[in-house]
């Protein structure tokens, strides 16, 4: 107990530093995360194909330019017929990013390795100003 009591200040330090290392994690910028920019630029550059992942009423009410709709819980069944390249990258997007984070370890286990994930989902897009389409 003497070593925590004279030696509180390293410990917070510590803890600190292990919070910061994690946040990104947490806040869904984990491994597998696209910025809206790094996003825009994997679809100019590397076709990359968006999936949204939202149910369709979401869907229906905005989503990336030329993204093809295909609900979470149907993703497993859905996904290798919407998209026949499994080279290609596929990034997969829902309101919050909560769910595109799900999506990607679904993705990866059918074989699209390079599955990502748009960090904040929609709502980082709509405040990077990106373009987006209404059904």
């Amino acid at each position: 107990m003497k070593f925590f009591l004279d030696n509180w200040m390293l410990i917070a330090v510590a803890l600190s530093a292990g919070g910061m290392l994690l946040w990104p994690i947490i806040s869904g910028g984990g491994p597998g995360a696209l910025t809206p920019d790094a996003a825009v630029q994997l679809m100019n550059h590397e076709k990359a194909v968006v999936v949204d992942v939202c149910e369709p009423s979401e869907y229906a009410a905005g989503h990336v330019v030329g993204a093809k709709n295909i609900p979470l819980g149907q993703l497993e069944g859905k996904l290798a017929s919407q998209v026949k390249n499994k080279a290609v990258p596929v990034i997969l997007v829902c309101l919050s990013g909560a769910r595109s984070s799900r999506a990607v370890s679904i993705a990866k286990k059918l074989g699209f390795e390079k599955a990502l994930s748009l960090s904040g989902g929609m709502g980082a897009w709509r405040s990077a100003n990106l373009p987006v389409e209404k059904a």
